[in-house]
């Protein structure tokens, strides 16, 4: 679906880090351009989970209207391909009425899939049947070590412990004899309408301090019970994520709760370096900086007013 065309119309995204403090700025920026939000969270989607997701609280959700947060069950995955469907028709339908919409989230693949299109890049069902049994036999270490010796451009930004995206990438690498990344579609705006984006730049250590006491704060609110409610659906791909697999593994006696808990906020600081690592791709990112005396919602203010300056 194309947007409307419009050389006014602008997607303010706003992107990166896991605990950097995204919402807060997208709600800011959607109060004072009277816009809307669309989530860019491949987690948020899905009504049974809330707390270990980082949503929106309720209070924040009424402040701005926010699209595409609990719009799934997760029983119902969204890919990436089904997301950029679902998100082109809302652009649409705002861009009707309003000339600025926020997207914000740290899914960068769910993200790349709207505002750059989706590949179209040559599979194979029978390959791809071989890997899953080799998954099975050899386990995901082994197809992850043939990632990084075949495409070590895609294995420094890949989750190397979800077995989708790792079967995904071999099974194009082998299907068509070429690396992954280099057929993975080009940056460029796919969208019919202006793409501003946004990354806040903490320092490494603060934002694993952030990390850290965002997952207290999540155990504090009651991670555990929320986790224990969706326990019967722990096979599901849409909870293979970060903070539910690993108290999976502790309800399962896998390991202790302290155990779990420091897995959590381990993997969740994992997860923000290879969000950092994905960010390297987009050579329009302005980075917001959070220890400025000027506010995160200025200092974007001052870069959108600047960009309008040049056009």
């Amino acid at each position: 679906m194309e947007i409307i065309p419009n050389s006014r119309k602008k997607l303010i995204i706003v992107q990166g880090s896991t605990a950097s403090g995204k919402t807060n700025l997208a709600i800011a920026l959607a109060k004072k351009f009277q816009t809307e939000i669309i989530s860019g969270d491949s987690r948020q989607f899905y009504k049974e989970i809330s707390i270990g997701t980082a949503k929106p609280t309720t209070s924040e959700m009424n402040e701005v209207k926010h699209h595409l947060i609990d719009s799934h069950s997760i029983t119902t995955e969204l890919t990436a391909a089904s997301y950029s469907i679902e998100a082109r028709k809302i652009l649409n339908v705002l861009f009707e009425t309003k000339n600025e919409v926020v997207l914000v989230g740290g899914s960068g693949m769910f993200i790349d899939a709207l505002t750059f299109g989706l590949d179209e890049i040559e599979t194979s069902d029978q390959i791809k049947l071989e890997l899953e049994k080799r998954l099975e036999t050899e386990g995901l270490e082994s197809l992850v070590k043939d990632v990084e010796r075949l495409d070590p451009e895609f294995a420094a930004v890949v989750d190397k412990k979800n077995p989708v995206r790792i079967v995904r990438a071999l099974e194009v690498i082998y299907s068509s004899g070429q690396k992954y990344s280099a057929q993975r579609k080009g940056f460029k705006n796919d969208l019919n309408c202006e793409i501003v984006r946004f990354s806040i730049q903490w320092e490494r250590e603060k934002l694993y301090e952030r990390i850290n006491q965002r997952v207290d704060n999540m155990l504090s609110e009651g991670l555990l019970d929320e986790v224990k409610s969706v326990f019967q659906f722990r096979n599901l791909k849409s909870l293979n994520t970060v903070g539910y697999k690993e108290l999976f593994d502790y309800f399962d006696e896998k390991m202790t709760l302290d155990e779990a808990i420091e897995k959590i906020k381990q993997h969740s600081r994992n997860y923000a370096k290879r969000q950092v690592t994905w960010l390297k791709r987009y050579n329009d990112l302005q980075r917001l900086n959070p220890t400025s005396s000027e506010s995160l919602l200025q200092q974007a203010l001052t870069i959108l007013k600047e960009k309008s300056k040049i056009k």
